[in-house]
């Protein structure tokens, strides 16, 4: 099986070389670039993007309507998951009520896109992300090649198209998500039935529904296999729903051409300022290169578009130090350990990725706090942090929500100047929370698995010949010592003119051959969270 496996990967890599086109409506641009990691090394991240530093994302669409949490259109069809229980209470059995249904709940009534947007942007966001799509299959624009869209179905509104108003009237850099490349094994579990219970052996609606089965109901004239895409042998690994490792189902080339057309017909549409992929690396990487050759034609669209300057970012995750060389390697809930040469981004959210009530109910959102100092600590490595905050279906965020993005707010007016346009210095920081390597999990996941903050903790950042530090909690004296900073250190060997606490002023200071000792005001605290010192 194994060499089977080395044998197809080896004709996709001839396939490539030899420039096959296949039936696609779409046309790539031609340019600069050509979809190979190769040409792709030719990219360099956009100085606008290393300066931004914070971005916000609405990564809302119909999975957010139940307000059960992620991934509701596969769990939902697990018939041991919480997923499946709650679907079952709330609007009956799969067999009857799909989650093609739920897309027809998803209203969106008092979503109002221009709020949002300003709020983000007040909140210190320097772009705004949209989700294009998620793994359910339903493009949330007027898709040409998607009839299950939200233009057609559900909110009845392009989703994509009025985020993008938005962000350009706000002045925001704007980008979007695509996540279906996933659909064809992340929906394998609607091809099942229960094995217990009443309705034991009795297929979900995904499996058994067609086109002719929609008379007289809302979808009539609608696909139920176009939004599920299963009319394929499930996979024989387990754990296929993310990779494409031996053992997965392979896609049709009729689904990786249908992925193209749908994401350039996006492109040549809203001309994102940034495009995320949830995909290891690239979309369908390595079995095909449709991933690829969607990121030349955005690049080279993005260099046309642009008097021959290239303003464009494109993220994939779990890279490769070649592919770091191509697009910009993201992190899902995670922070590397040491500066990273060439920009990255976290990517993580306030609560769970789609809207879930229990995160309200239970307090389980992050605090501003925490996510101001993952935001300082990922800024020290050289990367930017993208913010999900979870929105319910009918379009609106929570008070709890609402008042995170108050406080990081009133954080960032004090303290954005170490932030924003910074880069990172010679080391990225010192204290006990520096001496303990926290590796990644896959795509990431190690957030939160750090002991609390310290005093002692600080964190670096320069800008032209200013220096800031970062001290990520406030200390119990009115001192705060900086080893780094020592007389004698290699990392400083200028003098010091001046010490600034931002959001007071200057304070006094001494050098010894120890540390660099500051004292803070008697009973001024310019905010809770933390202190930034700025040293010239």
């Amino acid at each position: 099986m194994k060499n089977n496996f080395k044998k197809y990967m080896l004709m996709v890599a001839c396939l490539s070389w030899f420039n096959v086109s296949y039936s696609q409506n779409e046309k790539a641009a031609s340019g600069k670039f050509e979809p190979t990691w190769e040409s792709l090394s030719q990219y360099e991240a956009p100085e606008w993007f290393r300066n931004a530093k914070f971005g916000i994302w609405a990564h809302w669409g119909p999975q957010c309507q139940p307000e059960a949490g992620d991934w509701y259109g596969r769990l939902m069809y697990e018939e041991d998951n919480k997923a499946y229980k709650w679907h079952l209470e709330h609007y009956g059995h799969p067999s009857e009520f799909g989650f093609k249904d739920i897309i027809n709940e998803w209203k969106a009534e008092k979503w109002e896109p221009e709020k949002l947007v300003t709020l983000f942007k007040e909140t210190g966001a320097r772009y705004f992300f949209a989700m294009g799509n998620h793994h359910d299959n339903m493009d949330l624009w007027d898709s040409k090649y998607q009839a299950w869209n939200s233009v057609n179905m559900g909110p009845k509104r392009n989703v994509l198209g009025e985020w993008e108003k938005a962000a350009r009237k706000l002045k925001l850099p704007f980008g979007v998500s695509i996540h279906s490349s996933h659909a064809w094994t992340w929906y394998e579990t609607s091809q099942g039935a229960d094995s217990k219970g009443p309705y034991a052996g009795i297929s979900y609606d995904a499996r058994v529904l067609t086109k002719a089965d929609g008379k007289g109901k809302w979808w009539e004239g609608y696909d139920p296999q176009e939004l599920y895409v299963q009319n394929h042998a499930l996979s024989k690994s387990k754990g296929s729903v993310w990779d494409w490792p031996e053992g997965v189902s392979v896609p049709s080339q009729s689904y990786y051409d249908n992925f193209f057309d749908r994401t350039v017909d996006m492109i040549n549409k809203y001309h994102p300022d940034l495009l995320y992929f949830d995909d290891s690396v690239l979309p369908f990487w390595p079995i095909d290169d449709t991933g690829l050759k969607v990121v030349a034609h955005y690049y080279n669209q993005n260099m046309s578009n642009n008097k021959g300057q290239l303003h464009a970012v494109v993220f994939g995750k779990k890279l490769k130090e070649e592919h770091k060389r191509g697009i910009v390697w993201d992190v899902e809930k995670g922070i590397c350990s040491q500066i990273q040469e060439k920009p990255w981004q976290t990517c993580s959210c306030l609560g769970t990725w789609h809207y879930n009530r229990s995160c309200y109910e239970q307090n389980w959102y992050k605090s501003a706090k925490t996510v101001i100092q993952m935001l300082i600590d990922i800024v020290s490595k050289n990367g930017n942090l993208l913010l999900s905050v979870p929105i319910k279906g009918d379009g609106t965020i929570d008070d709890k929500e609402k008042k995170i993005l108050e406080d990081i707010a009133a954080w960032m007016k004090i303290n954005g100047e170490a932030i924003f346009d910074t880069r990172p210095w010679h080391i990225y920081g010192e204290g006990p929370s520096t001496e303990k390597l926290i590796p990644l999990d896959g795509a990431g996941f190690n957030e939160g698995k750090n002991a609390p903050y310290t005093s002692e903790d600080v964190r670096f950042v320069k800008k032209n010949k200013l220096l800031y530090a970062h001290v990520l909690e406030w200390p119990k004296k009115g001192t705060v010592i900086i080893r780094s900073l020592a007389k004698e250190s290699p990392y400083l060997k200028r003098n010091i003119k001046n010490i600034e606490l931002l959001g007071y002023g200057k304070v006094n200071f001494k050098r010894s051959s120890k540390g660099l000792l500051v004292n803070l005001p008697n009973n001024v605290i310019p905010h809770p969270i933390s202190l930034v010192l700025k040293i010239w």
